[in-house]
């Protein structure tokens, strides 16, 4: 590559405030270049106000305030999008545009030709797009899809496969690291060290699956009768049938008469602390481009019970590091959490094959090169073709 006279600015887009799994995800690589990379520097492009703010914050990173909503909270026609979105830009100043989410990337994509800069996108969902909405993702320079599955999903239908990298998420393997129990979890939760704490991370969300969970307990309960199920996640929709979803978990729990099995955390700071607390984590999900959650538990040596959608198989290697069932199948999700609590030996392997291949094959410092090298590459590519 030639050499650079200047740091390379890069801009990250992002859609909202939140702080969840593919902004974290970001924020890993962020903080990986940051200390190993002298000339490269971040600004975002991001709602100034929120968790995700807060984060940036924290790490020093500039915000150029920028929403896809009006102040009612009203969403913005495209045309206002593009337009407030150029003008961002243009205070950002940066070498490269990168967005970290597939909307987003729509939106840098339908704009890429009046920019004076290259544009990339994170491709974190696995969606049926429409026509439009694949030529807008194909005018950025290059794509970045968490998982081949993800990257297969969109080729075949009409993605350009030379523009789409795979490069899985990477974890700081400090952060989360297998340490001894402590008991803490249980007794915040008014529970004896012995109980068994299984529990499922994320979004509340119907592609997260928690009501395959809920519909599984009865079974797990009754041949493991200390189990206990911790919901951790927030529901961030606000849509009617996001809130009837959520209050369904719940109720599905009460009318079982297993209320007193489940304990729903809400979003925690302390995910890293509470897995080494914990003796299993459940992924129940329908819909899973490359769960985050899965690696934090692999790299905490914690097993994983996970349906098979996605690219879960990507960090399960199912009889390994865990198990992984069809979706939409409570019968085979309690089976598969039944065999492995009741088999400690196996539940001990399949924690440390976990830790193992979390070492070897997600590392934040490798995926954090990787992404460097590809936005490197996206602003020689432009350069070359404005010359």
């Amino acid at each position: 590559m030639t050499a650079r006279t200047k740091p390379c600015r890069i801009a990250l887009l992002f859609e909202y405030a939140t702080l969840l799994g593919g902004e974290r995800s970001m924020l890993a690589c962020v903080d990986c270049l940051k200390t190993q990379a002298a000339d490269v520097e971040f600004v975002a492009i991001a709602p100034s106000r929120g968790r995700l703010a807060d984060a940036l914050a924290d790490r020093g990173i500039e915000v150029v305030s920028w929403m896809t909503t009006q102040l009612d909270s009203t969403r913005m026609q495209r045309e206002q999008q593009q337009a407030t979105l150029i003008e961002a830009i243009q205070q950002a100043k940066p070498t490269l545009l990168h967005a970290n989410s597939l909307s987003m990337g729509r939106l840098t994509g339908s704009i890429a030709d009046r920019l004076t800069i290259a544009t990339t996108s994170h491709l974190r969902d696995i969606l049926h797009l429409s026509g439009p909405a694949m030529a807008d993702l194909n005018r950025n320079a290059l794509l970045i899809a968490v998982s081949h599955a993800t990257r297969e999903a969109h080729v075949s239908r009409g993605m350009h496969p030379d523009r789409v990298v795979v490069i899985h998420n990477g974890l700081d393997l400090n952060q989360f690291q297998p340490r001894p129990f402590r008991g803490w979890l249980p007794q915040e939760l008014g529970l004896p060290d012995s109980a068994t704490l299984i529990a499922t991370i994320g979004q509340i969300a119907l592609r997260k699956g928690q009501d395959l969970l809920a519909a599984a307990a009865p079974d797990i309960v009754r041949s493991v009768p200390d189990a206990h199920f911790l919901l951790i996640g927030e529901r961030s929709s606000t849509k009617t049938e996001s809130i009837q979803f959520e209050q369904s978990i719940a109720q599905r729990f009460a009318d079982l008469g297993l209320e007193s099995h489940l304990h729903c955390m809400g979003s925690r700071d302390d995910v890293p602390a509470m897995l080494n607390e914990i003796d299993l984590i459940v992924h129940p999900a329908n819909q899973e481009p490359f769960g985050r959650v899965l690696l934090e538990a692999a790299a905490s040596g914690v097993p994983v019970v996970a349906t098979n959608v996605g690219g879960t198989a990507e960090i399960v290697v199912d009889g390994l590091t865990g198990r992984l069932v069809p979706p939409g199948d409570p019968d085979a999700l309690a089976g598969a959490v039944v065999s492995l609590l009741t088999d400690s030996k196996s539940l001990q392997a399949m924690g440390l094959a976990a830790r193992e291949r979390a070492v070897q094959e997600f590392n934040v410092t490798r995926a954090a090169q990787k992404q460097l090298a590809l936005w490197l590459r996206a602003i020689e590519q432009h350069a070359a073709a404005e010359n």
